[in-house]
């Protein structure tokens, strides 16, 4: 499969707002993040990847989230990288997932009734547990000649009711490419749902701009945004608008989470998480087991601890506040439910 290419760490061009500046000026070192929150490098084995290597990027305020002076803030962790991601580990894959050879063009077909899109190998930040961290996106984009290959593909298989828009991050797209990516949705008959899959709305959530908002109050298709938030810390004020507005916009708001040795692995933070989220106006979804890829075995969380986890959360918030606890099988017909 290779290591990522440069697309993976794209940013888009400054077209639509403020957000596309953010990427620009993101962190994309070790020292820089160390030095952002005065930790010394000997506390903790981090190391600077090479250009084989999965990179770092982290926007700067995604790290105004993050403690200073504590090299075990759980936001931290989700993104730096670490000496550990370079040890061998037996059943951790570059495909763990089995991807490709479900994929073709950059569209991903494996469950009944959807199809997913591989819209960009751009995202907003790198996160280390990335189950896609090894993706060949130079050969598996669905952009590459201006969507036409793909969304044929779904125009002629009448089962596919559900386009989910995934990447990279769907939303590194600009408002215009994505604008004409939808109309272009709209336009197949069998397609009635669209769904985003985004980090975004969490880490830079001023790209939940007006232009977007437009887009998808305008779309005749049931939308739903599902994002990825892993601990409570991760939602501030603004991400709190950006939640709000999205489902103002009409959109269903999901969220689903990794569960994360030393980030999450813990009652009381899945159980804040999960209340934080529903004041934020989104629901969690789904609970993740990690998924086996190579470069991520230290984030990993027993399957018994995970299962006691949830069993204490629903003792804990309502069972509307319960994430469903799953793990992805390869050929299995959709997400399994494990506890």
């Amino acid at each position: 499969m290779g290591t990522p290419t440069p697309a993976a760490v794209e940013t888009p061009p400054a077209a639509d707002s403020g957000w596309q500046g953010a990427l620009q000026t993101a962190i994309r070192s070790r020292d820089e993040l160390l030095g952002f929150l005065e930790i010394d490098d000997g506390q903790i084995a981090a190391i600077e990847p090479t250009s084989h290597e999965f990179p770092l990027l982290v926007p700067r305020g995604f790290a105004r989230r993050m403690r200073k002076r504590d090299p075990l803030d759980p936001l931290l962790r989700q993104v730096l990288p670490l000496a550990a991601e370079r040890a061998p580990a037996p059943g951790f894959e570059l495909d763990p997932l089995h991807e490709l050879a479900a994929a073709a063009d950059g569209l991903i077909r494996k469950y009944p009734g959807r199809a997913l899109l591989i819209t960009t190998a751009a995202c907003p930040v790198h996160c280390r547990y990335c189950f896609r961290r090894h993706f060949p996106y130079s050969e598996q984009t669905a952009a590459r000649g201006n969507w036409q290959t793909a969304l044929s593909a779904i125009a002629n298989d009448a089962s596919i009711a559900e386009v989910i828009l995934s990447g990279g991050d769907p939303l590194s797209l600009s408002n215009h490419r994505l604008a004409d990516l939808i109309a272009r949705l709209e336009r197949i008959a069998h397609v009635t749902t669209l769904r985003i899959h985004s980090r975004y709305p969490i880490i830079l959530p001023e790209r939940v701009d007006s232009g977007l908002l437009e887009i998808l109050g305008a779309t005749q298709l049931r939308v739903v945004v599902v994002v990825h938030c892993n601990h409570p810390n991760e939602i501030d004020a603004a991400v709190g608008i950006s939640l709000a507005a999205l489902a103002g916009a009409g959109a269903s708001v999901l969220n689903q989470s990794v569960l994360l040795r030393d980030i999450n692995d813990d009652v009381d933070v899945l159980a804040t998480l999960s209340w934080r989220l529903f004041h934020a106006g989104a629901l969690p979804y789904y609970l993740h087991e990690l998924d086996a890829v190579a470069g991520a075995a230290h984030f990993q969380v027993p399957h018994e601890h995970a299962q006691a986890f949830v069993i204490a959360l629903r003792q804990r918030v309502p069972g509307y506040l319960v994430p469903r606890l799953v793990r992805e099988i390869p050929g299995e017909l959709g997400k399994t439910i494990v506890g």
